[in-house]
């Protein structure tokens, strides 16, 4: 009975509300996107001689540390657009969702900070008496981003798509994508951990592209598609329903 009434009144009321929340989760995901051209920005920070090599430009570091901190606010963004939603399904895993990427977005943070500090040590002419200091803050920078970048996705993976495989909001495809993805970028960290590989490899780089097309595949289709009907959605509209259009459908 209380399913045929979710029906009814999702038949009823538009799910404007909903579309909304689904565009505006889909266009951070997206967002979280315009880091890519960062493992080109970041080129000459990884020469332990970068800090010595004399006052130079930093303008590539610079511009990718913004960008960086679009992907983090976006990250947060995806989490709060979502939350209203995900607490229906179950509402501690949606805040775990929102600590992860909050988290997540603090490591960012962390290494942004970690890259300005060497630009500036490079804008001073700090000389050969800073070497030691680059490559203590080049290896900062590198563990930072290892554990924000390269672990957390897999914690967000494993929260959103338990939330999304469960209510059904989305193809269960996608969510099943994001398991194998976590899976694989959390295989990747602990090598990485162990000195198996570099984290700029090309194993590296192999193991993190499910967890990329997971969350690039979610993003377009949230933008393009929405939630898929459900009775969480169907709740949803019938809770915001005004109180006559209820009474209507509960006779």
């Amino acid at each position: 009975m209380t399913t045929t009434l979710r029906s009814s009144a999702a038949a009823r009321v538009p799910m404007s509300s909903l579309r909304k929340t689904a565009l505006a989760a889909g266009v951070f995901y997206l967002l979280s996107f315009v880091s890519v051209p960062t493992l080109a920005l970041y080129a000459p920070v990884r020469h332990a001689t970068y800090i010595i090599v004399g006052p130079g430009s930093g303008t590539g570091v610079i511009i990718g540390v913004i960008l960086e901190i679009i992907v983090a606010l976006a990250g947060i963004g995806t989490a709060v657009a979502l939350y209203p939603v995900l607490k229906r399904q179950n509402q501690g895993l949606a805040l775990g969702f929102v600590g992860s990427r909050v988290l997540e977005a603090a490591t960012l943070f962390a290494g942004t900070a970690i890259l300005m500090a060497m630009v500036t040590l490079r804008k001073d002419g700090a000389g050969t008496d800073a070497l030691a200091a680059g490559k203590a803050l080049f290896a900062m920078h590198n563990w930072t981003s290892q554990l924000g970048q390269g672990f957390i996705p897999a914690v967000n993976g494993v929260l959103l798509g338990a939330l999304l495989y469960r209510s059904r909001l989305v193809p269960r495809i996608l969510p099943l994508l994001g398991f194998v993805g976590a899976l694989l970028l959390t295989i990747s960290t602990v090598a990485t951990l162990f000195g198996l590989w570099a984290q700029v490899s090309t194993p590296s780089a192999l193991l993190t592209i499910p967890i990329a097309v997971w969350e690039f595949s979610l993003g377009v289709y949230l933008i393009v598609k929405g939630f898929r009907p459900s009775p969480l959605t169907a709740a949803i509209v019938f809770a915001n329903s005004p109180p006559a259009d209820r009474q209507a459908v509960a006779v």
